[in-house]
């Protein structure tokens, strides 16, 4: 009897390891790519440099009209962030702003993240759940 119940116990923890991906696979492992659009007045390029707690991006350079974007995978616990510092050249002040923020943004970014810094010098992102470009704050870094 002893052996039987050690032998369900092994297979009933290697069927629940087998399943746990399918029963969470949707909601906290998606695949999300993220994209930043530099709309800035008159072609001015933008610095940008991105990162999560785990992953560095790096700095990018951006002209008018340029696209920055990278693809991840939103983790087991669902805590994924990233946010972005940005800089153009006619401001001294450097901005950042939450460009992934899976307690945000699950719905919001379901497998896509727009964002774009306008001719305003203002931050918009797009919404897939409501099909429209929302108005976000930037931040001081």
């Amino acid at each position: 009897n002893y052996q039987k119940m050690k032998t369900f116990k092994c297979n009933f923890y290697i069927l629940f390891l087998l399943i746990l991906p399918l029963i969470f696979g949707s909601c906290c492992l998606a695949r999300v790519q993220v994209h930043i659009i530099n709309r800035l007045p008159d072609g001015m390029p933008m610095t940008l440099h991105c990162q999560s707690h785990d992953n560095d991006l790096g700095q990018l350079r951006l002209t008018g009209g340029d696209e920055a974007s990278w693809t991840f995978s939103v983790n087991f616990w669902g805590t994924t962030m990233f946010y972005c510092d940005a800089q153009w050249d006619n401001s001294s002040m450097t901005y950042r702003f939450i460009t992934y923020d899976a307690s945000r943004d699950t719905r919001r970014c379901q497998t896509e993240c727009w964002w774009m810094i306008s001719e305003e010098e203002t931050l918009y992102g797009y919404n897939q759940e409501s099909e429209y470009w929302e108005l976000f704050p930037f931040t001081s870094a």
